[in-house]
């Protein structure tokens, strides 16, 4: 099968080791990819790729990652969160950033770099009730890289 190519806006806050990433996917539903992948499951290529309007929020630390779906999050709430990230870095002081009641992410400055903590709080699951929250510890993160990574974030949401 073709490979089938993601895009949509994506926040990723780490290294490839531990990280967050707040996306909303986008998926062309003519890729090759895609209109295989269709046929197989039996459903229409845009049934197959959904409403490209879902945002998620994905999580790894220590090779073990997952995520979820944040029903209801819209654009204007993701450039807010982009924007309070980029005032605080600008700052240069400690500072907590929340988005909802799912990521909080605490940073302080350290050198030319943040270290990051990051809090996910899982939704509650009506099966299984509520997931365990997790703290990741992001490591030193350069504060350009950040700055550019929000950049590109709100500018991709533009």
């Amino acid at each position: 099968m073709s490979p089938i190519d993601v895009g949509g806006p994506d926040l990723h806050i780490g290294t490839h080791e531990a990280y967050v990433a707040l996306v909303r996917p986008e998926i062309d539903p003519a890729q090759p990819g895609v209109l295989i992948a269709a046929r197989e499951a039996g459903v229409s290529p845009e049934e197959f790729v959904g409403s490209g309007d879902v945002w998620a929020l994905m999580y790894e630390v220590d090779g073990e990652g997952d995520g979820f779906e944040l029903p209801g999050a819209r654009d204007v709430e993701a450039d807010a969160f982009a924007e309070q990230l980029e005032q605080a870095l600008s700052a240069a002081e400690p500072f907590t950033a929340e988005a909802g009641n799912f990521l909080s992410l605490e940073a302080r400055p350290s050198g030319a770099d943040w270290l990051v903590t990051a809090r996910v709080t899982p939704p509650e699951d009506e099966e299984d009730g509520a997931a365990a929250p997790r703290t990741l510890e992001l490591g030193p993160l350069p504060a350009a890289e950040l700055l550019a990574g929000l950049e590109d974030f709100r500018r991709a949401l533009a």
